[in-house]
C-alpha cells in the first residue's frame, strides 16, 4: 500500500475523477470509490488497481479492464495483486447473498474459473493480507456418526472475510458473557406481583427476560409489540433502567408507549460516528449501555455485524429480550444472528399465543406465515391483487397504484404508500421502479449526486445519522453534501457518503422490514420469492396492500415450499462452544 498522500476530501475527489477520466471509468463510480478507500483512492488504484472491486458493483472483468487502463501490458491474470483482491471479492459477494462464511475449495474453484493460475497461493497472499480468514469447520455430529462402520468427516476449511468472521465472534462471546454474567432483575417475589393478570404466554416472556440473561421472543407483530411495551413498561415500574429499540427511527416512532421506558431507535442507542468505511459505536465495551434490559424489536433484521455492535455495548449483567416473528425474511445484511442463537438451543425462546386474526389483512398474512395462499374476503379493498403479464407492466402498474389510484380511491397519500420488491435489481426490482416513480413524481436532473430536493431516499448501508432501512427526504444539497430530513430530524451527509443512499419510494423487502407503513404496493415477480419474504413484505401494510402479481404460480408455489436461501453462518456453533 502506498503512503498516504495526505489528500483532503476535496483534493481526493479531484484526483479520482482524474484518474477514471483517463482510464474510461464512469464518473458515478467516484463517489462508492472515495467512501471505500477514502481521499487517498487514486493513490492507492494505480498501485493496485484491482482495489477497484471493492467498490459496489464493480465486477472483474470492469476491474481487469481498468487495471489494463492503468497499468498496460503488465497486467496479467497472473498477477498476485488480481488474486488476492478476487478472493476478497469473492468472499464479499457471497456476503451480499448473507454468507458469512463460503468453503475453501468453492473459492479455488471460482478463481480457476477466473484464470487465476495458481488459485491456492491466491488464497495464501488474501489470507497474509489480514482481511481474510481461514477458519476450520468441525462436522456437526448424529446419530450415524456413532455407528462403528462410519467414517469420520473431515473438518472443512472455510474462508471468512474479516469483517464478517470476526463480528460472527463477537456476537458469539457478547451472548456468552450475557448468559453467564446474568442474575435475575427483581427477586421471587416482585417477579410474581408483576406477573399477575398476565396470559400464561406473556407471563412466560417476562419472566424469562426478568431472570436470564439472552432471551427469545416470538410472536405476530401486533402481539410483539404490545408484549415489549409491556415488560419494558413493568421493568420501568420496579425500578429498572429499561428500553425499547427498534431498527429504524421511523419504526420505533410506530411503537407503543412503554411506560417510563424509553423507546428509539437502536442504531442511534448505540450513538453511532464516522469511522474509516463506515460508521462505528460509541456505545461498546468501554463505555457500555446504561441498561439493566433492552427489549429489541424486529431482531430479525439485525445483521451479523449490528448484532456484534448491540451484544457488545450490553454491560456485564445486562438483560436482552430479542423479539422477531417466526419465519421472518433474514436481514439485509451478512448472517442470520437470531436464527442462530434460536438454534444454538442456549437461550429461553417464548413464543405467544397465536390471536385471532385481525381483517383481511392479518387473514393474508397469517395464511402466508403457514403456508397458504387464500383468497380474502376485502370489501373495503384492504387487499387488492393486480395482475401484470411480465416485469414491465408490472412497473406500470405500480406506478398507477402509488400515484393515482391509491391516494385517489382510498384517500392515501403518496407519501405514506411503499412500494417493496424482492431485490434492487431486475426488471421490476426496486431501482427500476424507483426509475419509473421519480419521473411521476419528482422529475428532476439529479443534480446532487443522483438526487434532487422532494426526492425520497432509503439508508442502504449505514450512516452515522442513520441506520439501514430509514427512509427520508432530499431538501436540497451542493458541496457539502445532501441535506436530508429523517423521521430524526435534518440531516447533512457528505458527498463521499452519498453512495450509500438510494431513492426510496420502493425499497427490497430486506430494507422495508420493520417500518409498516398505512399502504404497501408489493411488486412480485417471480425471481427471488420465498415464504418469509412474501410474509415481511404482506405484513408491512397498516391499512391497504397492492400485490402486483407478475410471478404467476410462482408465488404460490413459494409461499407453499419456498423458505430463503440457507445462509452458511458460524454462529449458532460458536454460541454453544
Amino acid at each position: 500500500m502506498p503512503a498516504a498522500s495526505g489528500r483532503s476530501d476535496r483534493e481526493g475527489a479531484a484526483a479520482l475523477s482524474e484518474l477514471f477520466a483517463a482510464t474510461g471509468v464512469p464518473a458515478p463510480l467516484a463517489a462508492g470509490a472515495l467512501a471505500r478507500l477514502g481521499p487517498d483512492a487514486a493513490d492507492r488504484l494505480r498501485a493496485d488497481p484491482w482495489r477497484l472491486l471493492r467498490v459496489p458493483g464493480v465486477r472483474p472483468p470492469q476491474a481487469d479492464h481498468f487495471a489494463r487502463a492503468v497499468l498496460g501490458d503488465a497486467a496479467g491474470p497472473g498477477d498476485p495483486r488480481r488474486g488476492r483482491a478476487l478472493v476478497l471479492h469473492l468472499l464479499t459477494e457471497a456476503a451480499r447473498a448473507g454468507h458469512t462464511v463460503t468453503p475453501a475449495a468453492e473459492v479455488v474453484a471460482a478463481l480457476e474459473r477466473a484464470r487465476v493460475p495458481d488459485p491456492r497461493a491466491a488464497v495464501e497472499a488474501a489470507l497474509d493480507e489480514a482481511e481474510v480468514l481461514s477458519l476450520t469447520e468441525e462436522p456437526e455430529f448424529d446419530e450415524e456418526s456413532f455407528d462403528e462402520d462410519a467414517e469420520p468427516e473431515e473438518p472443512e476449511e472455510m474462508l471468512g472475510a474479516e469483517r464478517w468472521a470476526l463480528a460472527e465472534e463477537a456476537a458469539a462471546e457478547g451472548f456468552q458473557r450475557l448468559t453467564l454474567t446474568a442474575a435475575p432483575l427483581l427477586d421471587d417475589a416482585a417477579v410474581k406481583e408483576l406477573r399477575d393478570g398476565l396470559p400464561e404466554d406473556r407471563s412466560l416472556a417476562l419472566t424469562a427476560a426478568l431472570r436470564t440473561g439472552v432471551s427469545v421472543l416470538r410472536g405476530d407483530a401486533d402481539g410483539l409489540a404490545a408484549a415489549a411495551a409491556g415488560i419494558a413498561g413493568a421493568a420501568a415500574g420496579a425500578g429498572l433502567r429499561a428500553a425499547v429499540a427498534a431498527p429504524t427511527d421511523r419504526a420505533a416512532a410506530g411503537l407503543p408507549a412503554a411506560g417510563g421506558a424509553a423507546v428509539t431507535g437502536l442504531h442511534r442507542l448505540l450513538e453511532p460516528r464516522e469511522a474509516p468505511g463506515g460508521v462505528a459505536y460509541g456505545r461498546g465495551e468501554r463505555h457500555p449501555l446504561d441498561l439493566d434490559l433492552l427489549v429489541v424489536s424486529d431482531a430479525s433484521a439485525l445483521d451479523v455485524e449490528l448484532c456484534a455492535a448491540l451484544a457488545e455495548a450490553c454491560p456485564d449483567g445486562a438483560h436482552l429480550l430479542l423479539c422477531a416473528e417466526p419465519g421472518a425474511a433474514p436481514p439485509a445484511g451478512p448472517g442470520r444472528p437470531l436464527d442462530d442463537l434460536e438454534a444454538s438451543e442456549t437461550v429461553p425462546v417464548v413464543t405467544l399465543d397465536a390471536a385471532p386474526p385481525s381483517g383481511p389483512l392479518g387473514v393474508l398474512a397469517a395464511a402466508v406465515r403457514g403456508g397458504d395462499l387464500p383468497a380474502v374476503d376485502a370489501p373495503d379493498r384492504e387487499v387488492v391483487i393486480v395482475p401484470a403479464a411480465d416485469p414491465g407492466e408490472a412497473v406500470h402498474r405500480a406506478v398507477q397504484l402509488v400515484t393515482d389510484s391509491i391516494p385517489r380511491a382510498l384517500g392515501i397519500p403518496a407519501g405514506d404508500v411503499q412500494a417493496v420488491a424482492p431485490a434492487a435489481g431486475g426488471p421490476a426490482g426496486a431501482g427500476a421502479l424507483n426509475a419509473a416513480l421519480k419521473a411521476r413524481l419528482n422529475p428532476g436532473p439529479g443534480a446532487f449526486g443522483g438526487m434532487d430536493p422532494g426526492d425520497r431516499v432509503v439508508v442502504a448501508a449505514p450512516l452515522p445519522q442513520a441506520a439501514v432501512g430509514e427512509t427520508g427526504t432530499v431538501a436540497g444539497g451542493g458541496p457539502h453534501g445532501l441535506d436530508i430530513d429523517f423521521p430524526a430530524g435534518p440531516a447533512t451527509v457528505a458527498p463521499a457518503d452519498a453512495a450509500r443512499l438510494r431513492h426510496g419510494w420502493a425499497v427490497p423487502v430486506a430494507l422495508a422490514r420493520g417500518t409498516r407503513r398505512p399502504a404497501v404496493v408489493a411488486v412480485l415477480p417471480a425471481e427471488g420469492l420465498s415464504r418469509p419474504l412474501v410474509a415481511t413484505a404482506f405484513g408491512l401494510a397498516t391499512r391497504h396492500l397492492s400485490v402486483v402479481q407478475a410471478a404467476g404460480p410462482a408465488l404460490a408455489a413459494a409461499v407453499r415450499d419456498g423458505g430463503p436461501p440457507p445462509r452458511r453462518t458460524r454462529l449458532a456453533s460458536l454460541v454453544r462452544q
